[in-house]
């Protein structure tokens, strides 16, 4: 059994309207050195197999056909026993 860990971020030359709204609280609420917020996604999958290579490459098809939208959004996972 390996551990995958997903984090999906909307790429940078996205707007990021969740996070404006976040980064306006925050300024309201007198967090001024709150300079910019990005707001992403945190999965944890549960895999079932030791190959790290299979596991890596089932891992980038998931993301890549329902865990992250690859026209807006980045990913990147991390593998652990």
């Amino acid at each position: 059994m390996l551990k995958a860990t997903v984090y999906v971020t909307i790429k940078k030359s996205v707007l990021d309207p969740q996070g404006v709204a976040v980064q306006g609280a925050l300024h309201s609420m007198g967090f001024q050195e709150a300079e910019s917020v990005r707001i992403g996604k945190y999965m944890e999958l549960t895999l079932d197999t030791d190959n790290r290579e299979e596991a890596g490459a089932r891992l980038k098809e998931m993301c890549e056909k329902l865990l992250a939208n690859t026209v807006i959004e980045d990913y990147r996972y991390e593998l652990e026993a």
